[in-house]
Order: C-alpha cells, then structure tokens, then sequence
C-alpha cells in the first residue's frame, strides 16, 4: 500500500522550468548563444549538464561565462518575487491525496527559491517533508535527496512513489528503490522514459495509482 508520495517541484508543480528557460534563453541571446527548446530539455534537463558548460560549449569565452549566468540568476530571483503558476490540475490532485497519503516535496531548487515560487500558492502546508537542492551533498540524478526524504518520513521504498518530469529525476528515484511515474512537460517531452512506472498526461494521473495500490494491496 502506498503510503507516502514524493513529488519533484519545477516543471511538476509549479511552471518555473518554463520561466527559467526563457529567462536563460534570453541571456544567452544577449551575448551571442542560441538555445531551442530541445537542445535544453535534452541536455540540462535530461542529462543534468550545467548553464556554465553549456555556454562554453557554445561558444562563450569562460572568463564571460560566471558574470553571464550571475546576471541570469540574480532576474531568476527578482522574477520569483511574482507568482508562478502551477502546473496543470495540480492542486486538485494535491487536495484529492492529502490526508490520504503523506506527501513530501524533493527538489533541486534552493529552500529559498522553493518557498519564493509557492509563496501565492499556499500548497506547501500540504507536504510533510521538503527536501531541497542546499540540504543534500549530491544532487540528482543521485540518490541522496529521495534517500533522505524517505529517512525523514520513516518510509521505506515500497510504500512510496514517487512523481517526476525529467529523466535525471527519475534516474535518482529509480537509484533509490522507488517505483517512479513520470509526467513530462512541454521542455522534457523530448526526453526517454526507460524503467519509469508509467507516464502520465499530467499529475492528476497518479490518483489511479495509489488507488490500484490500495484495491491490491501493494
């Protein structure tokens, strides 16, 4: 029986992929570099490369590269000042299970910028856990920030799932011994979804899952 669910942020429950990648699109534009949609979704997104290598590998000079993407992430910042809308039928879903299962957030994003882009929200005080990008030494796709989630709760692997957009996501829930439903975006739709335990159209198809879980009794 499924007892806990731990739920990616960006790009899952809230739209801040979209806005990061513009935000980068824009910057990169300033100083020369052209990104598209797939190229970020493939390889930041997907295989977890950083800003910083992507510049140079496009061609910008590394003694540019930090004031570049300090710029970017100061606009990141100032534009999480403002809402940032969720994703589709994300509340409802996260009102249908709460109280039912327990719910944790495991995110990359920094606590600070975490509570920022749910601050008009209010869907935090629905998680029981959050586990952010600063709290952990290795980030995803390694294990660490699901592991910890799971010590937190008490939970052990086979009584949770937990629910992603990206394959790097879902390559640290799969590493941790979790059953993982993917739901792509519009950025990581172009991404490969091998050894997920399914993929859904948006987050409101996780309920049946916890439902079969529940009508079986696994």
């Amino acid at each position: 029986m499924i007892e806990a669910i731990l739920w990616d942020n960006d790009g899952l429950l809230v739209d801040s992929e979209a806005v990061f990648f513009e935000m980068t699109r824009r910057f990169f534009a300033d100083a020369g570099l052209q990104i598209d949609e797939e190229f970020w979704g493939i390889e930041y997104l997907g295989n977890a490369r950083h800003s910083g290598e992507l510049a140079r590998e496009l061609g910008l000079e590394p003694e540019l590269v930090r004031p570049l993407l300090d710029r970017r992430n100061a606009a990141f910042v100032e534009r999480l000042q403002r809402p940032v809308p969720l994703m589709p039928k994300v509340r409802e879903t996260i009102q249908a299970l709460s109280g039912e299962v327990r719910l944790a957030v495991v995110t990359g994003s920094d606590r600070d910028k975490v509570l920022l882009m749910h601050a008009s929200h209010g869907l935090l005080d629905r998680f029981e856990v959050i586990v952010t990008g600063d709290e952990v030494e290795q980030p995803k796709p390694h294990p660490e920030p699901y592991l910890k989630a799971m010590e937190l709760l008490g939970v052990e692997p086979e009584q949770c799932l937990a629910v992603e957009d990206s394959r790097r996501g879902l390559d640290s829930a799969v590493a941790a011994g979790l059953r993982c439903i993917a739901v792509p975006n519009a950025l990581t739709r172009v991404q490969r979804f091998e050894g997920a335990h399914a993929v859904e159209a948006d987050v409101s198809g996780v309920l049946k899952h916890v439902s079969a879980t529940r009508l079986f009794g696994r």
